[in-house]
């Protein structure tokens, strides 16, 4: 088994020091579902829920989520981001969210992006849960990402 980067010799967390390694771009992509009924679906599709554009509430959510990762994700870097996005696609009887972060750094920025499609997700939820409260979060996970000395993944 390897080493865990995030314990110390004593098996006491810490945060890894990266000041050694190289500044490079790094990008990651995340994304996530979240199902729904028709009404809700609709109401979202719409932008008639009585809290507003679900949408672009969603959006903003992710893309504020991305930018304080370390700040809720124990022994996280806080990174300069360059770039995220967040998109949101309506499906048949939900909604996709994946989240773009790019930065560059001498670490990775997949835990930013899996941060931006929870919030997202989480954000929707909350803005039509009036509607269906049994909505279902599920299927978050990286999608790929490039950069670092680990080099590029593609998931499935």
């Amino acid at each position: 088994m390897s080493r865990l980067t995030h314990l110390d010799g004593q098996g006491a967390a810490h945060m890894v020091d990266i000041s050694a390694k190289t500044a490079t771009r790094r990008e990651a992509l995340a994304e996530g579902r979240i199902t729904m009924g028709e009404t809700a679906l609709t109401a979202i599709r719409d932008a008639t829920l009585k809290k507003g554009d679900a949408l672009a509430t969603a959006r903003i959510a992710g893309i504020m989520a991305a930018k304080a990762t370390s700040s809720i994700i124990p022994l996280c870097h806080p990174l300069p981001l360059d770039a995220v996005s967040v998109d949101l696609a309506l499906e048949e009887d939900g909604i996709r969210v994946q989240a773009r972060v790019v930065t560059t750094h001498g670490t990775g920025v997949e835990m930013e992006a899996l941060t931006a499609v929870s919030a997202a997700l989480l954000t929707l939820y909350d803005m039509a849960k009036s509607l269906d409260r049994s909505m279902v979060i599920g299927q978050v996970r990286l999608r790929e990402k490039s950069g670092g000395r680990s080099g590029d993944f593609q998931g499935t």
